[in-house]
């Protein structure tokens, strides 16, 4: 089941790296300025090692719910659900929510979000040991393709990818 309200948001290398030792691959602050465009207001729903991984605990204005397979586990400031379906749950009532990692997580939702947002970064990081799983295009349409040039601030280039799912009735 496709849900219309959930979207992914990644930033990916060109082999579909998203990481190393649980931080980013790349400080793109254009890329974080959109981010924080797109998700304020909304519910943003990460695992654990992305939670840890934030600079600011939890994201402001933002309802965050953290997946976690530890019941035990609270973190404050952030509802946490403890299986795919309990978050799915969790979120049925919110207008937009997006999936913002890590890989885990990406790889259980891929097949059930409508939209994706990629940036998609002009470099292979061979040191990466985090991965967004592989897409197949085929099931997707894009909608949106905004190209942006390194500078002095942004060490490669990158493109903002949207895409929205192709539904078949």
């Amino acid at each position: 089941m496709v849900y219309d309200n959930l979207s992914i948001i990644v930033a990916v290398g060109k082999n579909n790296e998203i990481g190393r030792h649980n931080q980013l691959l790349v400080h793109l602050p254009n890329d974080m300025k959109r981010f924080k465009q797109l998700t304020l207001d909304t519910t943003v729903l990460m695992g654990e090692n992305t939670y840890h991984s934030l600079p600011v605990k939890p994201l402001p204005k933002r309802r965050n719910i953290v997946l976690s397979f530890d019941k035990e586990q609270q973190f404050s400031g952030c509802e946490m659900a403890y299986s795919i379906d309990e978050a799915l749950e969790m979120i049925k009532e919110d207008k937009t929510v997006f999936i913002m990692g890590g890989a885990s997580i990406y790889k259980q939702f891929l097949s059930l979000v409508s939209k994706l947002y990629l940036t998609k970064i002009d470099m292979a990081f061979l040191d990466a040991d985090a991965f967004f799983p592989e897409i197949d295009f085929s099931q997707w349409k894009q909608i949106e393709e905004i190209n942006c040039n390194a500078d002095e601030k942004h060490l490669y280039n990158y493109t903002y990818c949207t895409y929205n799912r192709i539904i078949k009735s």
